[in-house]
This record gives C-alpha cells, structure tokens and sequence, in this order.
C-alpha cells in the first residue's frame, strides 16, 4: 500500500526521529502574532519547526468555515520567520506515523484544549506516545477575538502609547498599577522574543519609538516637526552597501496582500542589486572575506498608531491595535528592522 493510501504526505520518509525536529500543526485562519507566539516558543525547543496546515474541508468538519484558504494559510506560515518547512493538508487529529514520517519526534502545542467533532483531544496519540511538549499560549488574542472586534465595532483594543503601555503607565486594561505594570513587562518579553532571529535565541530586528508633539505631525499636516527616534531592541544594523528601504503602512489583519508587497519590495531591489553585479563572484568573494556574505536590500518597516489610523479611517479601524499589528511585521521574515 502505497503513502497515499495509507494518510501518509507523498515522497520517503525520514530514516530516523531527530529530537531536534519540531511539528506544529493548526489552522492558522488569520494568521495573528497568538500563532506567531506558538510558533517562536516551539523554534526554542529545536533547531527545526515542520508546521502542519490543515484543510478547509477538515476545518469545516471539526471547527467551522475558514476565513482564509489553505493557500493563503500556507503563505502565512510560510512568512513566519522561525518556520523550516509547511505541510499542506495535516490531519486535524495528529497522527504518530505522519509526524514520523518527517522525522520529528516531538510535537508542540499551547496549553489550550483543541477538540475535534467528536469532543476528543486532537493530540491524544502523541501524548500517549509521550512525544507531547506544551508552550504557553499567548494571552488576549484569537481569530473568534478579531472577528468579534469587526462584528461589534468595539475600540477597547486600542492602545493611546505603546511605549507608555510597555512601561506600565498607560495599558489598554484598567486594573492596578502593579497589574498594568506586570502587563507592560509581559508585552515588552513577547516583543524581544519576536525580534528575535530565524533561530529564536538570537537578536534579529532592531525595535524603534517614533513619537512627535502632535497629531499635525502625525498626519503629514506638520512637516516642520520631525519627531524623535528612541532605540527599545537593537537587533542587526544594515551592512555595508546593502541599500536601507523605507516602507509604512497600518498592517492590519496582517494577511497574504502585506506579505506579497514586502516580499515583492526585496525582490525588486535584488533585481537591481543583480544588475548592478551584487552576486558577482568578485562582489560575493570580498563580502565573505569580510566575514559571511548577506543580502542587498535592508528594510525598515514603519507600523502607524492606532490613533493615527483611526484618524484616517474612522469606525473601530485598525481591529488590531499597534502592539499587535507590530508583533505581526516583526514575526514576518522579509525584512530586517521595524519603527513604530
């Protein structure tokens, strides 16, 4: 009986289970930094992360309709910046003989419950199996949260300074000031955790305030009031001739169309980093004997406030507030340092 036959991915399976080799397997329907989270704090456990993507259809029959299509899903996955490799079409009940068949050993979820359509553990055979490692779930975030926000128009999420409320001064929840401190020490360990490199041990992204005096200032209407820059992570600093790439935007519900455009904004400038000899022998050989060769292009990535956006756009907009929408460009791999 053939792979195809018996539930199995197509192709030869793994000559062995490496202890290094991770599996993560969701929905990943509105692919939000909560996935994100489950997905950086798995990278740490190994040095390879396989993450499963179930179907629509199994999604239909074990949760309900999907926002997103397994393809949109999947480039989502695809962008996190700690994922070795997606696998199109995961059981929704994890099975030993598919993860073994690629060779990872452990499987790693959040400290949630995920039920299938009969009410039973979707992980009940890898943790009889004791191949079961759980993560913390990330707090105050899901895809029912988000569509919750749209549904009801609701602006509680918004945050009025990110800096303010990473300090404990000014967070988006009303408990006491140890709470809201505590909250603040908390948003601010996830941001470091997510600038973190393709291994999730590292430095990656540099993390930067923007702030100005005014709302003039925001909105282009003051162009004399520069506003200042404050250092929060420092992360990899552009290298020498890389060309540094400005871009802005809102990010919100962070989805395949923001992935597509920072991708196709690298894309262009090795273009014109290759025409201009970048990948030359000559050009590669002098970068090495420096030290490791890079890439050409270095991107800043400028996430707007939610005032800022709500400015312009009015409603509730943005559904995600700028902590959120952040942790979701500093989780994507297609660019190096962000400014918010």
């Amino acid at each position: 009986m053939d792979t195809k036959d018996q539930g199995l991915p197509p192709g030869i399976p793994a000559p062995e289970l490496l202890g290094g080799r991770l599996w993560v397997d969701g929905c990943f329907d509105f692919f939000h930094h909560g996935h994100a989270g489950a997905v950086v704090q798995a990278r740490q456990l190994g040095d390879e992360l396989y993450v499963g993507v179930h179907s629509d259809e199994d999604i239909l029959e074990n949760k309900g309709p999907t926002v997103m299509t397994l393809q949109e899903r999947l480039l989502a996955v695809d962008a996190c910046r700690w994922v070795t490799r997606s696998v199109p079409n995961a059981p929704y009940v994890t099975q030993l003989d598919y993860i073994s068949h690629f060779g990872c050993r452990y499987v790693v979820h959040g400290d949630d419950i995920t039920s299938d359509s009969n009410g039973e553990d979707c992980y009940r055979f890898v943790k009889a199996a004791g191949r079961f490692r759980v993560v913390k779930r990330t707090p105050s975030i899901s895809t029912t949260d988000l569509v919750g926000r749209m549904l009801l128009c609701t602006k509680t999420h918004f945050i009025r300074s990110l800096e303010r409320a990473l300090r404990g001064d000014d967070g988006h929840g009303h408990g006491p000031d140890a709470e809201r401190t505590a909250e603040g020490a908390a948003m601010r360990e996830r941001m470091r955790l997510y600038a973190t490199d393709e291994t999730a041990r590292r430095p990656g992204a540099s993390v930067w305030f923007w702030s100005a005096a005014s709302v003039e200032a925001k909105t282009g209407a003051d162009v004399e009031d520069a506003g200042t820059f404050r250092n929060l992570f420092q992360g990899i600093d552009p290298k020498p001739g890389q060309r540094v790439i400005y871009v802005d935007g809102g990010f919100d519900l962070f989805s395949s169309g923001h992935i597509e455009f920072l991708r196709v904004v690298v894309q262009e400038e090795e273009q014109l980093a290759r025409n201009q000899g970048w990948y030359s022998e000559q050009a590669v050989n002098e970068r090495k004997g420096k030290g490791d060769d890079y890439g050409p292009v270095f991107v800043v990535a400028g996430v707007h406030d939610d005032e800022i956006i709500n400015h312009w756009k009015g409603v509730n907009f943005p559904i995600m507030n700028i902590y959120e929408r952040g942790l979701c460009v500093l989780q994507c791999r297609e660019w190096a340092s962000t400014s918010r």
